[in-house]
C-alpha cells in the first residue's frame, strides 16, 4: 500500500529543538517499536535520503534489559521508552513551512520490576508527541506482538481517536526471512482502526518519505481542527435582535394607556 505522495525538496535542520512558533507550524512525531526494527534507519532515511544499516543500540537513559539469568522466571511484557534522540527538519507542506520534530525512542524490552517507573517514562514520550509510527520488522514476530500494547498505551495517553497512528512493517525486502505475513499486519491495523503499510527502508527511500509526510499532514489537519474548535468555543453568541413589530406594538399600547 502506498500513501499519497507529497514529496518536495526539504531543508534539513540538524538542531536539537525547533524554536517556538505559532500553532500549526510545528509537528511532533514519535517512532516506537521493538529493538532492531529499523526506527533510526527510517528517520535518517527520511532526513537525508541515505540508508545506514548499522547503528549502536538506542538505549536512552535506562540500563540494558534482558530476560535474566538462565532458569529465572520469564518476565512479563512491559514497554520501556526512555528519552532517545530528537531530530528536527523544516518541511514544506501544502504551502507552509512546518518544523517537524521526530523522537527516536529506544526499543521496547521485557521488564518485571519498576513497572510504574517504566510506564511513566513511556508516557512522557507519548504525551509529547502528536503523531505516531509503530514499527515492527516482518522478520521478527515478537516485534509485531509489541505493537498492540504500544498502541493501547498511546490511546490511554491520547484518548482522542483522531490522534494519527500508522503501523509500519519494515524490512519488506527480506522476504526470505519473513515471519509476519502482510495480512497479519493488515488485520491488526483493522482491529485497532489504524493505517497499515509495509516498507523497505533500505530499498525504497520514497516509501519512507511518504510515510512521514503523510503523518505530518494528518497531524497538521488535526491541529487545524483543534484550533477551529477553540475559536468557536471562545466566540460569545450575540443576543438576538429585538422584534421591531413587537416593540412598535408595545409602544402604541403604552401611548394608548397614557392618553386614557
Amino acid at each position: 500500500m502506498r500513501l499519497p505522495s507529497m514529496s518536495q525538496p526539504f531543508l534539513l535542520a540538524p538542531i536539537a529543538e525547533c524554536p517556538p512558533g505559532p500553532p500549526g507550524t510545528q509537528v511532533r512525531l514519535a517512532v516506537l517499536g521493538a529493538r532492531g526494527v529499523g526506527k533510526s534507519a527510517m528517520i535518517v532515511r527520511f532526513l537525508t535520503k541515505r540508508f545506514i544499516g548499522d547503528y549502536e543500540p538506542n538505549t536512552g537513559e535506562a540500563g540494558g534489559g534482558g530476560a535474566g539469568a538462565a532458569g529465572a522466571p520469564r518476565p512479563r511484557l512491559t514497554v520501556l521508552c526512555s528519552p532517545g534522540n530528537l531530530y528536527s527538519r523544516l518541511v514544506h507542506l501544502e504551502g507552509d513551512h512546518v518544523a517537524v520534530q521526530i523522537q527516536d525512542t529506544p526499543g521496547c524490552i521485557q521488564v518485571q520490576e519498576d513497572c510504574v517507573q517504566v510506564l511513566d517514562s513511556l508516557s512522557r514520550c507519548v504525551k509529547w508527541a502528536e503523531g505516531f509510527l509503530l514499527v515492527y520488522s516482518i522478520t521478527d514476530y515478537s516485534s509485531y506482538q509489541s505493537v498492540q500494547p504500544l498502541y493501547q498505551h498511546i490511546r490511554k495517553v491520547h484518548p482522542d481517536a483522531r490522534t494519527p497512528i500508522i503501523i509500519v512493517g519494515n524490512k519488506a525486502d527480506l522476504l526470505h526471512a519473513r515471519q509476519v505475513q502482510a495480512k497479519e499486519g493488515l488485520q491488526l491495523a483493522n482491529e485497532l482502526g489504524s493505517l497499515f503499510l509495509e516498507i523497505s527502508t533500505s530499498d525504497d527511500s520514497q516509501g519512507v518519505c511518504d510515510v512521514f509526510q503523510y503523518l505530518c499532514k494528518e497531524v497538521s489537519k488535526l491541529q487545524h481542527a483543534s484550533s477551529t474548535d477553540r475559536r468557536r468555543s471562545s466566540i460569545i453568541p450575540r443576543p438576538k435582535s429585538p422584534n421591531m413589530q413587537d416593540l412598535k406594538r408595545r409602544f402604541k399600547q403604552a401611548l394608548s394607556s397614557k392618553v386614557k
